[in-house]
């Protein structure tokens, strides 16, 4: 029988999700990020571009005819019809990208889906251990102002349009907490992966 160990790894905007699945492939993990898959369903000649086309209008091409994400941001987060439509197209081909990349997981390999709304859509019942980034909503608006030249006003939208710290946690088999430093997150990663090929040793 094939196994892997799979694992969801979730956290709230600015919690430090990419940090950790960086380290984690540092140590040999298959990291499948939902986002990368999202985009690459969308790119430039995919099916997938073409029906978004044909059901949000030319105007979401730029002139190259490549996605203009802002422009189908400006349709579907405004409109909760549009966004039902637009997950329709992309869900299924996400969907079938990450069954393909599992699928050619070595056996014994653990599997690490990077996905920031785990929790909202109720994903947490695939994984054999659900990990949580948690950070603090101050330090995490801090970030996003930061990093991501925005007003904190914005930020702050951003991180209440998420569900809270408290909803992670509670499907949570593993929490991370990234208030410190870098050190200390990768000094919590490397404990985690440990028991994390621990259990692919014991399965096998």
């Amino acid at each position: 029988m094939h196994r892997i160990l799979s694992v969801g790894l979730t956290g709230g905007i600015a919690s430090g999700k990419s940090a950790v699945s960086t380290r984690l492939a540092e140590h040999g993990a298959i990291i499948i990020d939902s986002d990368v898959l999202a985009r690459e369903v969308l790119e430039p000649g995919s099916d997938g571009l073409e029906e978004v086309a044909e059901a949000f209008g030319a105007g979401v091409l730029t002139s190259t005819g490549a996605l203009d994400r802002e422009a189908l941001g400006q349709i579907v987060f405004a409109d909760e019809d549009a966004r039902s439509r637009l997950n329709a197209i992309v869900h299924p081909r996400v969907r079938d990208a990450r069954n393909a990349l599992r699928a050619h997981a070595p056996e014994g390999a653990v599997v690490v889906e990077d996905i920031p709304l785990l929790v909202e859509t109720g994903q947490a019942d695939r994984f054999d251990v659900v990990v949580v980034v948690s950070a603090s909503a101050e330090q995490r608006l801090h970030r996003i102002v930061r990093d991501r030249n925005t007003s904190p006003e914005d930020a702050q939208a951003r991180i209440d349009a998420q569900t809270s710290e408290a909803e992670r946690a509670a499907v949570a088999d593993v929490v991370l907490d990234n208030s410190g430093t870098l050190e200390e997150l990768h000094t919590q990663v490397d404990e985690l992966y440990e028991k994390l090929n621990g259990r692919v040793s014991a399965q096998q």
